[in-house]
């Protein structure tokens, strides 16, 4: 990701949200087309039996035999029917037509049982109406999620509007500390953004994440949220927080010059001070709860 004169990083935006969200979804929709050929998803694997959940989702989430679930920016929902071969019973929803469309193709093709809805997640009444008013065992979202978002606040009370009552909440993304550093920094920690930004950052992209040499170009918007933001958005929605870790790691490259280690993990090399780069939170939705606001 680089600035608008090429060199790496990204610049600060003031333009409106919802602009920018319009923006993403077409980059979405695109790098979604690279995604589903990329050896990164490497859906040909899949399709043969591998699981995509790492450790850290599956101990968080435990046992899903018989729950329903429901992922929240789901992507082209390998997770998602990840979590269907482990018995639950399954919906993703994601903003991206093309990656929802690719999801549900997939579910037919491996005779998964599977429901797909095209939604942004931080409009609360149309996913809440599209749900049909469903609640579930278990709300699950996680990997470079909640940056996508302008605001945390709407996003919360989704979740909390489709949690049962008793119902579990986990999400697993990158430590907002992380999102600090100088990208292009090698190999060192220097700091280079702020941690209490609000406005969005604008970066220019080669490819993706996914799929860096591919012949692609697009622009994408993100948003920084503290741990005040991430935490206080879903007490505020009436959840109870049960569970917050962090971790010295990674299931993807940030950096470019991260150490992949024997259980797939991506740590900081040796010589660079240990920092929280991934965290994990566990929340539930008590039997009564406050009303949201």
């Amino acid at each position: 990701m680089t600035t608008p004169d090429g060199t790496p990083g990204g610049t600060s935006c003031a333009a409106d949200p919802a602009d920018l969200v319009r923006a993403n979804r077409d980059l979405w929709d695109g790098w979604t087309e690279l995604h589903v050929r990329s050896d990164f998803y490497d859906v040909e694997s899949f399709k043969a039996g591998r699981n995509t959940l790492d450790a850290v989702e599956s101990e968080g989430v435990g046992d899903v035999q018989g729950k329903s679930l429901l992922h929240l920016q789901c992507h082209f929902g390998l997770d998602t029917l990840s979590w269907a071969r482990r018995g639950a019973r399954v919906t993703g929803v994601d903003f991206s037509e093309n990656a929802v469309a690719h999801a549900r193709r997939l579910a037919r093709e491996l005779a998964l049982e599977a429901r797909f809805i095209c939604a942004d997640v931080t409009d609360t009444a149309t996913v809440l109406e599209v749900l049909g008013g469903e609640q579930f065992d278990v709300v699950f979202t996680s990997h470079g999620v909640i940056t996508w978002l302008p605001d945390l606040r709407p996003w919360a009370r989704t979740v909390a509007g489709a949690l049962k009552p008793g119902g579990t909440f986990f999400l697993s993304d990158s430590h907002p500390f992380t999102w600090m550093f100088d990208e292009a920094a090698e190999p060192e920690l220097r700091f280079r953004y702020e941690y209490f930004a609000r406005e969005a950052m604008r970066w220019e992209e080669k490819g993706s994440y996914a799929a860096p040499d591919a012949d692609f170009e697009g622009v994408s918007y993100s948003w920084q949220h503290a741990f005040e933001d991430i935490v206080g958005s879903l007490a505020g929605a009436g959840l109870q927080i049960v569970s917050l870790k962090e971790y010295p790691y990674l299931f993807w490259r940030w950096f470019p010059w991260m150490v992949k280690d024997g259980d797939g993990a991506y740590r900081l090399p040796e010589g660079v001070p240990e920092i929280p780069l991934m965290f994990s939170l566990t929340a539930t939705k008590p039997a009564t709860t406050r009303p949201a606001h």
